[in-house]
Order: structure tokens, then sequence, then C-alpha cells
């Protein structure tokens, strides 16, 4: 069975710093692209940041040079460092691993951790 549980949300003040970890368990994690979505009210389901099995890292326009996507692979985990976090931040943030299957792919998802970032 397959779980990818996060945790590390919480309630931060703008400029503030969180991070966020996913553990995951029943895959091959280090064949797994992992990822951070995040979805605010209102508002669609987007990519936040996203690492391969070979380290090499995404980042969305809004949060580069404030974020640092990293993993684990010994611990399965992959984490969320964030910093200078402003109110757009704030969102449910989700754990997401992909890894191919023949002529496809298969991906998991964990059950989000809230960030709130208050001024």
């Amino acid at each position: 069975q397959v779980q990818l549980v996060e945790s590390g949300g919480g309630l931060v003040q703008t400029g503030g710093s969180l991070r966020l970890s996913c553990a995951a368990s029943g895959i091959i994690f280090a064949i797994n692209t992992m990822g951070w979505y995040r979805q605010a009210p209102g508002k669609p389901r987007e990519l936040v940041a996203s690492i391969t099995g070979g380290g090499t890292t995404y980042y969305t326009d809004s949060v580069k040079d404030r974020f640092t996507i990293s993993r684990d692979n010994a611990k399965n985990t992959v984490y969320l460092q964030m910093n200078s976090l402003n109110f757009e931040d704030t969102a449910v943030y989700y754990c997401k691993a992909t890894h191919p299957v023949v002529g496809t792919f298969r991906a998991y998802w964990g059950q989000g951790t809230q960030v709130t970032v208050s001024s």
C-alpha cells in the first residue's frame, strides 16, 4: 500500500519560514520524481517544485530563490524548505510521487498539509 504523509505545515507570519516533509512508503522511492503542489481556495492546484530521482529540480517562478526542494532517498523523504513566506503562499500543500510504468506514468498523492501565512 502506497502512502505519502506530509507534515510541517502551520501558521507563520509574513517573512517567516517553514519546512515541509513528505515521507513515502510502499514505493521504490529513488526512482520517483517527487513534487510539491499547492492549492489555494478557489484556485487550481499548481506545481510548486519538483525533484527527479537524479536530483534535477524545477521551481515555479513565484517561489524561485525562496523555496528549496530536496530529497533523502535513504529516508524515503522529500522536503520543501520555504523561506520569506508571504500571503500568496497560503494554501494546502500536497506531495506527489510519479514514476514510469510501461507506456505511461503512475502517480500518488498525499493528503495535504495546510500552510497559512499571516500579516
